[in-house]
C-alpha cells in the first residue's frame, strides 16, 4: 500500500488524466440509464471509489518528513463522503430493480442519513468550518508565506532585522574576507572549543540530543460551539444554522418525497426553502456591515469559491421534478428536434438531451447532494 501511495504522490497529473478519460467513458457505457443497468452502475461506482481513493492519498501527503499527515482529523471524513455518494447511485438502481420505485426511497433515506451524521460529524471536528463541496474537499487553511513571517516576532521585525536574513547572511560572508574578520572568528572557534573540552560529557550528549530534536508542534485549540456562539453571539448561531440547513437539506427532500411522491410539488418547494434561508443566514453573516470591510465571518478563497458554487447548484431545481417534467424536458426536447436536420450538431444535441433526460430519472445525480 505505501508503495501504490508513492506511486499515486508522484504522478498526480498523469493520475487525473486517467481518472477523467475513465470517468468520461463510463457516460458511453451501453444501456447507462436502461433498466437493467446494475452493471455499468457498478463500474461506475468502483472507478468512483477508486478516484476518492487516490485524491484521498495525494491531500494527505506528508509536508515534511517526520510530520505525519497534512490532514487535520485522524478519521478520513472526506474519503467516507465520497465513497458514500459513488455507492449511493448504485444503491439507488439495485432498490429500484429489486424492490421497485416505492421503496427504493427507504434505501435513498438510509444512504442520505448516513451522509449526514458524518457531515456532521465533520462539521464539528474541523471547529465548525464551511463544508467544502460537501465534505469532500478538507478545508485547510494555506500556510502564509514563511519568508514574511518567521523573522517576525509579535509583528515585529525578528532576528533578521528590516533588511531580512539574506542580508545577515551576505553580511557575515563579506567580513570572513577582511583580516578582522578573520582574526574574530578565530578567537571566536578557539572560545568555542575550550568551552567545549572544559563541560562534562554528560552534558554535551543532552545539549546534541536537544539541538536535533524537533520543536514541539504547537496545539491549536479547536473551536467549540459554546465558543463560537458566546464570541460571535447572534452572527455565530446564524453561521452555524446556515451550514447544518445544507448539511441536512438532501435527507429533508427525500423524507418528504417518501411520503408524497416525486411528482408532488411539496418536496421541492420545501427543499427549495431549506436551500434559500440556509444560504440567507450564510449571507448575512459574511457580508460587509454599512458598506466597510467590517464582517463577522472572514471567509477564504477557498469558501468563496463554494459560496460561489452553492448559488450554481439552484440551478438543479431546474432538473427535478416535477419542474423538469412540466417545464424543462419540453424545452429540451423542442431544441433537440429543432436541431435534428443539422448534420454532426443535431446528432450531438439529440445524444446531449438522451443524457440528460436519463441522469434526470436519477435522485442522485440531481440532488446536488
Amino acid at each position: 500500500m505505501e508503495a501504490y501511495k508513492r506511486w499515486v504522490r508522484s504522478n498526480k497529473d498523469y493520475v487525473h488524466s486517467l481518472e477523467s478519460l475513465a470517468n468520461g467513458l463510463t457516460w458511453l457505457l451501453p444501456e447507462r440509464f436502461s433498466a437493467s443497468e446494475i452493471g455499468p452502475e457498478a463500474v461506475t461506482t468502483i472507478l468512483g471509489i477508486i478516484t476518492a481513493i487516490n485524491e484521498h492519498i495525494i491531500d494527505t501527503t506528508p509536508i515534511q518528513k517526520g510530520t505525519g499527515s497534512s490532514e487535520p482529523n485522524p478519521f478520513p471524513y472526506s474519503l467516507c463522503i465520497s465513497a458514500l455518494k459513488d455507492l449511493e447511485t448504485l444503491v439507488e438502481v439495485v432498490a429500484q430493480q429489486y424492490y421497485g420505485d416505492d421503496k427504493k426511497w427507504n434505501f435513498i433515506a438510509i444512504t442520505e442519513a448516513t451522509k449526514v451524521l458524518v457531515r456532521l460529524a465533520l462539521f464539528q471536528n474541523s471547529g465548525y468550518k464551511m463544508l467544502l463541496h460537501g465534505g469532500e474537499t478538507l478545508n485547510v487553511e494555506k500556510p502564509s508565506d514563511n519568508s514574511s513571517s518567521q523573522h517576525r516576532v509579535g509583528g515585529f521585525p525578528g532576528p533578521g532585522g528590516l533588511h531580512g536574513p539574506g542580508y545577515l547572511q551576505n553580511n557575515y560572508e563579506q567580513k570572513l574576507w577582511n583580516p578582522e574578520g578573520r582574526a574574530l572568528s578565530a578567537l571566536s572557534q578557539f572560545g568555542e572549543n575550550a568551552r567545549r573540552i572544559s563541560e562534562p560529557v554528560w552534558l554535551q550528549r543532552i545539549q546534541r540530543q536537544n539541538s536535533i530534536m524537533e520543536p514541539p508542534t504547537p496545539v491549536v485549540e479547536r473551536p467549540t460551539l459554546s465558543m463560537i456562539l458566546s464570541e460571535k453571539g447572534v452572527s455565530g448561531a446564524l453561521f452555524v444554522m446556515g451550514e447544518v440547513l445544507f448539511i441536512t437539506r438532501p435527507l429533508i427532500y427525500v423524507l418528504f418525497i417518501r411520503k408524497y411522491g416525486i411528482r408532488s410539488w411539496i418536496p421541492w418547494f420545501l427543499s427549495l426553502a431549506v436551500d434559500f434561508m440556509g444560504f440567507s443566514f450564510l449571507s448575512l453573516v459574511t457580508k460587509s456591515r454599512h458598506g466597510g470591510n467590517e464582517q463577522d465571518f472572514h471567509l477564504s478563497e477557498s469558501e468563496k469559491d463554494e459560496f460561489k458554487r452553492r448559488k450554481l447548484l439552484w440551478a438543479l431545481y431546474l432538473m427535478r421534478d416535477p419542474f423538469f417534467t412540466k417545464y424543462t424536458r419540453q424545452r429540451l426536447e423542442k431544441t433537440g428536434k429543432a436541431l435534428e436536420p443539422v448534420p454532426v450538431i443535431g446528432f450531438l444535441t439529440d445524444k446531449i438531451v438522451e443524457l440528460v433526460i436519463g441522469a434526470q430519472t436519477r435522485y442522485t445525480y440531481m440532488s446536488g447532494s
